[in-house]
């Protein structure tokens, strides 16, 4: 993994434990056999594509809303 797409990448998703769940589901995905969707290199990794594709803002995530607590009674 290089350090200089994980620092682009931080600026994209500044949440470090948000960042590593969107890269690490989307390694899953790659190693399922998901096509990348930017170009990659001959000795890019899954998570080197994973990170490339957040800076290039082709990978995109979505927060859940917050579960309300039930009514306490």
């Amino acid at each position: 993994m290089s350090s200089t797409l994980l620092e682009a990448a931080f600026k994209v998703i500044p949440s470090q434990q948000l960042l590593v769940n969107v890269v690490s589901k989307r390694v899953r995905q790659l190693t399922a056999g998901h096509r990348p969707m930017v170009e990659t290199g001959p000795r890019m990794g899954f998570s080197d594509i994973a990170l490339t594709e957040i800076i290039e803002g082709k990978l995109k995530y979505e927060l859940a809303d917050p579960v309300a607590p039930e009514d306490a009674r």
